[in-house]
């Protein structure tokens, strides 16, 4: 079968088409390489530089005919996108509409989107289920929330099939290696943590010790991308299966604090990475985590890769590089 992946050159993305490619798909990426890498593209994917705000390069590389197509390609910065809303509103919706309306006029079988947990807002209970009310806190997660209310209108009104799989926090590296570009900017964790093992950064910050959790620090949830990648090609074939669109949450159940993430990079990489704890930041829940459960159910899936150390291990592979590259 025929898959597009859109953003395929970007960290998730080129997992993503690594994953298709192993259960082997013929796969097409198509990415402006505006944050994707061209080191992250396979020589068995076939490789179309594009803009989703390109609606005829986009129409033009749907009408080649696939199965189904993935949509990866969007701005994920949440503090950002409460400072530059019309950036995103231009990025993420308006590219979503242009994706959708030529998966919906190409007869795509299955539109499998990229979705986030940041739909769900501050968490009314936890671990965040499927059922939980929808009420993001940041316009982040208002642009992927209203993709996932476009996508069931379409479902209705044109018979596009789709998957939203919804995380908070993808991390790690490709276990085999195989995908060795790191991103260039970013705000999450772990590779924070990285960049400060490196000497990329001085020290990492951490906001607020005091959270009423198992060490003061916040709970978040991480999900390793290969598993995350696995996930996507089960709810495609999953769709075309049942012929049903469907939505589901991937989530940890426990999720890792700061220290310990701190704690587990700093005795892999053997590097000090120095820390110091500065204020809370306004509006950081203690806790976010959500529940697999009916990922479980539905689709088979389990992850394999997303414990701590397999999560830290497999992203100080390719930082390590960095910091070898700058002592020689």
């Amino acid at each position: 079968m025929k898959i597009l992946v859109i953003g395929g050159a970007g960290y998730i993305g080129s997992h993503v088409a690594r994953e298709f490619l192993d259960r082997g798909y013929q796969v097409t990426v198509f990415d402006n390489l505006s944050t994707g890498r061209e080191m992250n593209l396979f020589e068995e994917a076939e490789f179309v530089f594009g803009d989703i705000l390109d609606t005829e390069a986009v129409s033009s590389v749907m009408e080649r005919g696939f199965d189904g197509c993935v949509h990866l390609a969007g701005l994920k910065a949440a503090g950002e996108s409460m400072v530059k809303p019309e950036k995103f509103s231009t990025t993420n919706i308006c590219g979503a509409v242009s994706v959708i309306n030529a998966a919906a006029a190409s007869g795509i079988r299955c539109f499998l989107f990229s979705s986030s947990a940041a739909i769900f807002g501050n968490p009314a209970y936890l671990p965040i289920d499927e059922n939980h009310p929808k009420d993001p806190t940041n316009y982040y997660g208002f642009t992927k929330l209203e993709i996932e209310r476009m996508l069931e209108w379409y479902d209705q009104l044109k018979g596009l099939k789709f998957a939203s799989v919804r995380y908070f926090n993808a991390a790690g590296y490709d276990v085999r290696g195989r995908v060795r570009g790191f991103e260039l900017t970013t705000a999450n964790l772990l590779p924070l943590v990285m960049e400060t093992a490196v000497g990329m950064r001085k020290e990492l910050l951490v906001f607020g010790d005091d959270y009423d959790t198992r060490d003061g620090t916040c709970i978040r949830d991480y999900i390793h991308v290969n598993d995350l990648a696995v996930a996507h090609v089960l709810a495609f074939e999953k769709v075309l299966q049942t012929g049903s669109s469907l939505s589901v949450n991937l989530g940890s159940e426990t999720g890792v604090t700061v220290f310990e993430m701190l704690d587990a990079s700093r005795c892999i990489t053997g590097q000090p990475i120095p820390a110091r704890v500065v204020e809370r930041r306004p509006g950081d829940p203690p806790v976010l985590v959500a529940t697999s459960a009916k990922a479980r159910e539905l689709l088979g899936w389990m992850p394999q890769y997303s414990d701590l150390d397999t999560l830290v291990e497999s992203t100080w592979n390719v930082y390590r590089d960095v910091m070898t590259d700058s002592r020689s």
